[in-house]
């Protein structure tokens, strides 16, 4: 791992005791310029981990807190009037900066959630007719309760399927818990407010790496067939997409890039295919696995499917 990105893991998992799966995934969602979704029961440090590796790029960063009564203007702007000039002027929202923290996506209604899907897919707002860019590289880091549903609106699956990625965290175990408690008890400060940080123009030319880590016709036809297999699964209600297969293509290459590797191998597909599958495959009420058999499903996938 470059030393810019082992600095970014180290701070993340440093932050956040026992987040060294979340924060790899972190770091593959950065390299593949994509968005992220953080699901896991409240007080776990979902939060904490976002915002923990917006701050440490060296760019503009938003946090909106999503509640019931957000509107779209909060989150995208608006044009107010400016008298002495006689012009409307345009108020950019929180939405136009490097990083945006979207804090309990799932509390806002799905006409806000919706507002997202333009400036998610295409980089830009229209606002007033007029279509405003977002400045590269754009990123939005969602977190979402995977409990306590009262008051929440599930994201609808064009919303969903936007995420390149789904970073599940869970409660860590006793020994890791104990250590959390020492680091707030004062035992462990760490001060990294005088921490280098990576600039925006270098992260933009990781990511251009990472797009060019070679990837084979096998490999392409691999990927293919996960995809595949994942749409003849029986009980879902709806499938896996043509972007869902280019986001694991480039979900890979980040993962080839951080494992060192010449190009994408095989193992590079499947260490990320769970995360880049989970969120974007719902599973109806004749689906015999259980309620939370995403990933069960995602290894049947992958038995059934032969490697290269």
């Amino acid at each position: 791992m470059r030393k810019e990105l082992d600095f970014i893991y180290q701070r993340l998992t440093k932050t956040v005791i026992g987040s060294e799966e979340p924060a790899f995934l972190m770091i593959v969602g950065l390299l593949s310029d994509g968005h992220m979704l953080i699901q896991g029961a409240p007080g776990i440090g979902k939060t904490t981990l976002a915002e923990t590796l917006a701050k440490s790029i060296d760019g503009s960063f938003s946090r909106v807190q999503f509640t019931p009564d957000l509107l779209s203007s909060d989150l995208l702007g608006y044009s107010i009037y400016h008298q002495g000039k006689e012009v409307f002027e345009f108020v950019p929202g929180p939405v136009f900066s490097n990083v945006l923290l979207a804090d309990e996506i799932n509390r806002t209604s799905p006409r806000i959630q919706s507002a997202l899907l333009e400036c998610m897919n295409e980089r830009q707002v229209s606002i007033d007719g007029i279509t405003r860019p977002l400045s590269p590289p754009f990123m939005v880091i969602a977190t979402q309760n995977s409990i306590h549903s009262t008051g929440t609106f599930a994201l609808p699956e064009p919303q969903l399927d936007r995420f390149l990625i789904s970073v599940n965290m869970t409660l860590p175990d006793r020994q890791t818990q104990s250590k959390i408690l020492m680091l707030h008890a004062g035992k462990n400060e760490s001060n990294d407010e005088d921490a280098e940080l990576i600039d925006v123009d270098e992260l933009i030319r990781l990511q251009s790496e990472v797009k060019a880590i070679p990837v084979s016709e096998e490999i392409c036809q691999y990927i293919t067939d996960l995809c595949e297999a994942a749409r003849r699964q029986r009980g879902m209600l709806h499938s896996i997409s043509a972007r869902a297969a280019i986001a694991l293509m480039r979900a890979s290459q980040a993962v080839a890039y951080l494992e060192g590797n010449p190009a994408v191998f095989p193992e590079d597909v499947k260490r990320i295919v769970g995360p880049v599958f989970s969120h974007r495959l719902a599973l109806g009420d004749d689906f015999d696995g259980g309620v939370n058999s995403s990933f069960g499903l995602i290894e049947e996938i992958l038995k059934e499917t032969k490697v290269p």
